[in-house]
């Protein structure tokens, strides 16, 4: 889909091969920091019925998945097409510190963009703070909160809702 100057970043579209290597990046980016989920499963899938390749973007570097952000529609709705969301970002340890998820982010609202969304939202942990910053530098905003909606590793949790205008 893109790729940036000077460096040897790409971003494109997940395809089914991708599938293994997207689920371990998938099990080791695993953290109580950033999923309600429990934890993947090592013989796990990242696809299913559910989860397709054309909702993902992935970054390579060299050629290997060191990232990838999910956005779909957040409900079947028609009077919702209008918004999509991410559910689902990561990067792998090594390649952190790097930009990889600004640029996933930017990629994901572009591409929502083009098919017609004039919103992207998101969910974020009220305590997973590197997240939020991000988020919010790419010019994310606070919606709501949910107060404790989570009980993680024996502390509650607000579940933060923002949003991004992606059209005028």
């Amino acid at each position: 889909m893109s790729q940036a100057p000077h460096d040897d970043l790409i971003i494109r579209q997940a395809r089914l091969e991708d599938d293994l290597e997207l689920a371990a990046l998938d099990r080791d980016s695993w953290s109580t920091l950033s999923d309600v989920s429990p934890e993947p499963r090592a013989e796990a899938s990242l696809f299913d019925e559910r989860h397709t390749p054309d909702q993902y973007l992935v970054a390579l570097l060299d050629g290997r998945i060191v990232g990838y952000v999910r956005q779909v529609p957040p409900t079947p709705l028609a009077a919702n097409r209008h918004v999509r969301q991410i559910q689902g970002l990561a990067v792998a340890g090594p390649a952190r510190g790097r930009g990889i998820g600004r640029r996933l982010v930017e990629a994901a609202c572009a591409a929502a963009r083009a098919g017609g969304a004039r919103k992207m939202s998101l969910r974020v942990l009220g305590w997973n703070t590197p997240a939020r910053r991000l988020y919010e530098s790419c010019g994310f905003v606070v919606e709501g909160s949910l107060a404790e909606e989570f009980l993680i590793d024996g502390r509650y949790v607000d579940d933060v809702w923002m949003a991004r205008r992606l059209a005028g």
